[in-house]
């Protein structure tokens, strides 16, 4: 699985079987399903979720919860554009 596998499963109904949580927050959210992807990020605390809870705050343009997630998660608080970032942080979790 890749990151082109991930993006090309999104034309599908359901997440690739055999993604964790963080992965399937994210897949949730390249298919437009916020509040899915958030439900998924907290079920993943702590851990990866975090991290995908800092994206989804930042996207939804709540910067003070983001720059929570994103201490909570060790991560710096992304400043690119998001569709640049959901594809960092996919990547980095396959």
């Amino acid at each position: 699985m890749d990151l082109a596998a991930i993006r090309a499963s999104l034309d599908g109904p359901a997440p690739p079987p055999g993604l964790g949580l963080a992965l399937q927050a994210l897949w949730h959210d390249g298919k437009g399903d916020w509040d899915g992807a958030h439900e998924l990020a907290q079920r993943d605390e702590p851990g990866a979720g975090d991290w995908v809870h800092a994206y989804l705050h930042r996207k939804e343009g709540d910067l003070g919860n983001a720059g929570y997630w994103y201490r909570r998660a060790g991560k710096p608080i992304a400043q690119g554009p998001l569709d640049d970032e959901w594809a960092a942080i996919v990547s980095a979790l396959l």
